[in-house]
């Protein structure tokens, strides 16, 4: 017999048995050949469909017991017919892939597990810095220094920094979460992003010329693209991406903005030849609280969120975002917007 044997195949096996030591015994009972074929033959028929009908009835109950467990436990079951040609492999089948299916449930569970422990841990190291050293300005100052004017004021100033610091890390929390959940609605109208991107680049020049780098459009850039966005929303954007290619730009370097029709949507690139990011890097570089370089990147300010808040914003408008660098060389950052 096959190794998978069908009902079928199980019932004709054991009707020929069954039919076999029939006809033996009838031999020798009954002396008319005619008589003993016509009783196997009736034995064969018989024992076939009884055993046939036992098993596909036994089978089937048991089976459909054991798919209503399974459809039971998937998240959107989906109802499926039983297969009576061979019930034990498609129940085979679909234990197999319901097993598939919790093993890929349970990987991204912890995945989200990992994740979750990651994230405490960053949002605990972001707040604990500024603490500390709030804490730190305050037993300093109530241990005496607050009687010299100067030193009062300058630790002031340091404890107002590290509290702005805090409540910039709340509200880009904030922001994150209503991405996230859908409760910030993006509100979109008609605008034209050249004259948006123009405006950000006037008000950032005190910002660049500090580091003597040129904020420019790219050649042939600097004419009206219109876009349909929420505008608000989209200059946020272009402001995170236009400070951080300043933070980590070169003494004397460039910062240009390029818009480029594609047909339904504007791309918009900002690309500087700053200090560039590593390859390794680039796959993360969206995530929350993710910094290439950790020291330098909280020396220069920030919370760790803006990258992933940029992010969260272009895919409310259902359009991308990416990046591409190359390090010693510089960065681009380049989104689409849906033209107006």
């Amino acid at each position: 017999m096959n190794k998978n044997p069908t009902p079928r195949s199980i019932s004709l096996f054991a009707s020929v048995i069954l039919t076999f030591l029939v006809g033996i015994v009838s031999y020798f009972l009954i002396s008319k050949i005619l008589h003993v074929l016509i009783l196997s033959s009736s034995v064969f028929l018989f024992s076939y469909f009884l055993f046939l009908y036992s098993i596909e009835v036994f089978i089937y109950r048991k089976i459909k017991l054991v798919y209503k467990n399974i459809h039971s436990l998937k998240v959107n079951p989906k109802p499926s017919e039983i297969n009576m040609l061979d019930p034990i492999k498609e129940m085979e089948r679909e234990v197999r892939d319901w097993a598939e299916d919790k093993s890929s449930e349970i990987e991204q569970l912890r995945t989200m597990e990992r994740y979750r422990k990651e994230f405490l841990g960053n949002v605990s190291h972001e707040l604990k810095t500024p603490i500390f050293n709030i804490q730190g300005y305050i037993n300093t100052l109530l241990d005496g220094a607050w009687e010299d004017q100067e030193v009062l004021i300058h630790f002031l100033k340091k404890a107002a920094k590290g509290t702005d610091r805090i409540a910039s890390l709340v509200e880009d929390l904030e922001a994150i979460s209503q991405l996230e959940s859908g409760f910030l609605t993006m509100e979109t109208e008609i605008f034209d992003v050249h004259d948006l991107i123009h405006d950000i680049l006037d008000s950032m020049d005190m910002r660049a010329a500090e580091k003597n780098i040129q904020l420019e459009f790219k050649e042939g850039c600097d004419i009206p693209f219109i876009v349909e966005a929420d505008k608000d929303r989209i200059r946020q954007v272009v402001i995170n991406l236009l400070v951080n290619s300043i933070k980590y730009g070169k003494e004397n370097g460039y910062t240009k903005v390029g818009l480029y029709d594609m047909d339904e949507n504007i791309l918009v690139e900002v690309s500087d030849n700053g200090i560039g990011i590593d390859e390794v890097h680039l796959p993360r570089l969206f995530e929350r609280f993710y910094r290439v370089d950790k020291s330098r990147s909280r020396d220069e300010g920030g919370t760790g969120l803006g990258l992933s808040i940029v992010k969260h914003i272009i895919e409310a408008h259902d359009q991308t975002i990416n990046v591409r660098s190359t390090k010693g060389v510089g960065t681009t950052f380049a989104f689409t917007l849906k033209k107006g």
